[in-house]
């Protein structure tokens, strides 16, 4: 790790079986702020050697519970998942993270402003709020501690990566975890391509069934 270690404190490693397949868990406590983190791992060594995959999740209620189609969140969920149950890996669920970092409050306050017509970018930027107000430091230093120091990271988003590396976690590789794009998010993954630097293609039709959102 890079500088003074963050305080993090691990809880026990117990089973969780879920719809994705069969994988264990481990609740993390960022002792800095309060923030109750989880990684969810898969049981078997990555396959072929290579460094294993990692997703750093950030907690979108809207789209991993209720199933949003305003962002792409509980199908990156899902697909990261699907893929760590395949190939090894970890999972880390960051709590306190809703909405890039704003909250779940503002983040409906910049929904409402997207639905006025702003992006979500400029929604933020209407609130006075940070574009992305996330921190990595305790993820890094989970990752750290679980001795995942170098990573193929899950994500389409650029800005991970360099944080990772600035917190002392190498990324060697960056795995796309673009879904198909809805009519519902199409703006909003627009908005992330463009304005935010994420990789994304955007070259196919959207899903049936337009709003924006926020986060990976």
């Amino acid at each position: 790790m890079a500088g003074q270690p963050h305080p993090v404190s691990a809880g026990p490693i117990v089973q969780l079986p879920t719809a994705f397949g069969d994988f264990v868990a481990q609740a993390w406590t960022d002792l800095a702020t309060g923030a109750e983190h989880l990684a969810v791992s898969s049981p078997m060594q990555p396959v072929d050697g290579m460094a294993p995959l990692v997703r750093l999740h950030s907690e979108c209620l809207t789209g991993d519970v209720f199933g949003s189609y305003r962002c792409d969140c509980g199908e990156q969920l899902a697909y990261a998942l699907e893929m760590i149950n395949e190939f090894g890996g970890t999972l880390l669920y960051l709590r306190g993270q809703e909405g890039r970092g704003i909250g779940l409050a503002n983040k409906m306050k910049a929904y409402a402003l997207q639905e006025a017509g702003f992006d979500t970018v400029e929604a933020n930027e209407q609130l006075g709020l940070p574009v992305d107000a996330r921190c990595y430091k305790a993820a890094a230093q989970i990752l750290a501690d679980m001795g995942l120091h170098e990573i193929r990271l899950l994500s389409n988003n650029p800005d991970k990566q360099d944080r990772l590396a600035q917190a002392g976690v190498t990324v060697v590789e960056m795995v796309p975890t673009e879904v198909p794009s809805r009519e519902q998010n199409i703006r909003y993954l627009q908005t992330k391509k463009d304005r935010m630097d994420h990789r994304l293609v955007l070259d196919v039709e959207p899903a049936p069934a337009g709003f924006d959102h926020d986060q990976d």
